[in-house]
């Protein structure tokens, strides 16, 4: 239980960027992912606009053949997936497949690969459904498709919890390393439900901005005009590796994982409990379980959804948890650049957390004009900050109460 986990590579496909190195320099710049909708004609629904991926060349990765038999939230994943392994320089000929996994999640899955099947199942009967379209929708297929191209015979599943979904696939990674069931696990999740029908079951749940007379200033986190979240898509994957194994394979580490908090609010199916109490319990915890004072802590990658109850009672969980602490350190939600990734959000919002701590650089929330009474911390408005950060949180907050926290630190 004593072993220590470290990241040492990082993968992204994102609505600013598909790469970590275009994902940061995105952030740093304050990029806009958010516009009008491309993928389908958006005219009839009460949202007209998300945070698309944009440039995507999934064939630079996989065949033909393989796109064909992937849903895109699988495509994602491998992309995101080969950078990872690339920049950490593994060479799986010199791994034990035995102690290598992978845990990858989605919050819906082939959503995309459903909505098209079901089409020719109406239209055509049900002998025109693909072959494949099962291994297209279900959300453990991601893990499987890593585990299979890189002979990965270690812990191999997904996890599903909303929101919080890719942050306990990284929770559950830290710790079966920790453990000893593994020395290196991929883990991370992948979304890509800015569809039809994921578009109008959101609207439907009126969790969205509408502010489709100005889309790029819809996400707006902590902003008192805010008025819902923004779908977005994309997938985030992370090395993980336990310290002595990295330090023997001679890899670059960029952070080390600390502390896990996972909670339930056991309240409401898409509100947070009052004064965000369960997300003050997964904080606590994941900065206990990282063997961290909680001034210590410079940064925190705040759910941020942009929502009015989600906003304000994270701030109160920040302020009951931290105490007079709160107020001198960095907040910011990266989600109003990127919008919301759903099962993705916790792997993507890690790597922005983990470069946070490796460069010393807190990115901005853009879109920041009118300040919440109610929203009183310092959310880093607009402009990334340089400022030593020694650690960092990550906050994942999912539908159902699902809260799952990590802290990451420097190296040392």
């Amino acid at each position: 239980m004593n072993r220590r986990v470290v990241v040492t590579g990082m993968g992204a496909v994102t609505p600013i960027g598909n790469s970590v190195k275009a994902f940061w320099e995105g952030l740093v710049e304050g990029r806009n992912g958010v516009d009008f909708i491309t993928r389908f004609d958006a005219s009839a629904f009460a949202t007209r606009f998300a945070a698309e991926v944009k440039d995507f060349h999934p064939e630079d990765v996989l065949s033909p053949r393989e796109i064909n038999r992937m849903d895109l939230f699988s495509q994602y994943t491998m992309v995101a997936a080969e950078e990872a392994v690339r920049d950490a320089g593994l060479d799986f000929e010199k791994i034990d497949p035995e102690r290598a996994g992978a845990i990858i999640g989605s919050g819906i899955g082939g959503l995309q690969s459903f909505e098209t099947e079901h089409s020719k199942f109406l239209e055509k009967g049900p002998r025109r459904v693909s072959p494949y379209f099962i291994t297209q929708m279900i959300i453990d297929i991601a893990a499987g498709h890593v585990s299979m191209k890189y002979n990965l015979k270690g812990p191999n599943y997904a996890t599903v919890s909303a929101c919080a979904t890719a942050s306990h696939a990284i929770g559950d990674a830290v710790r079966l390393i920790r453990y000893g069931d593994a020395d290196l696990i991929l883990a991370g999740g992948s979304e890509a439900s800015i569809t039809p029908m994921g578009l109008a079951g959101f609207n439907a749940l009126k969790a969205l901005s509408t502010r489709n007379d100005d889309p790029q200033h819809a996400s707006r986190p902590f902003d008192r005009l805010r008025d819902g979240f923004v779908m977005g898509e994309g997938g985030g994957i992370l090395v993980l590796e336990e310290l002595e194994h990295a330090k023997k394979r001679g890899a670059r580490i960029y952070a080390e994982v600390r502390g896990v908090g996972f909670t339930a609010d056991a309240y409401h199916m898409t509100a947070p409990a009052p004064g965000g109490e369960g997300a003050v319990r997964a904080m606590r915890r994941a900065v206990e379980d990282g063997e961290l004072n909680l001034d210590e802590i410079d940064y925190i990658n705040a759910h941020g959804t942009s929502t009015p109850y989600n906003d304000k009672s994270e701030t109160d969980a920040i302020k009951t948890l931290f105490g007079d602490h709160a107020y001198k350190l960095h907040v910011s939600s990266i989600k109003s650049m990127i919008g919301h990734l759903l099962g993705a959000a916790g792997a993507v919002e890690l790597i922005a957390s983990v470069l946070a701590v490796y460069h010393d650089v807190i990115p901005p929330t853009i879109n920041y004009e009118e300040p919440d009474p109610e929203c009183d911390l310092n959310y880093t408005p607009n402009q990334p900050v340089e400022k030593k950060v020694r650690a960092a949180i990550s906050n994942t907050f999912g539908f159902g109460g699902h809260n799952a926290c990590i802290t990451v630190s420097k190296f040392e």
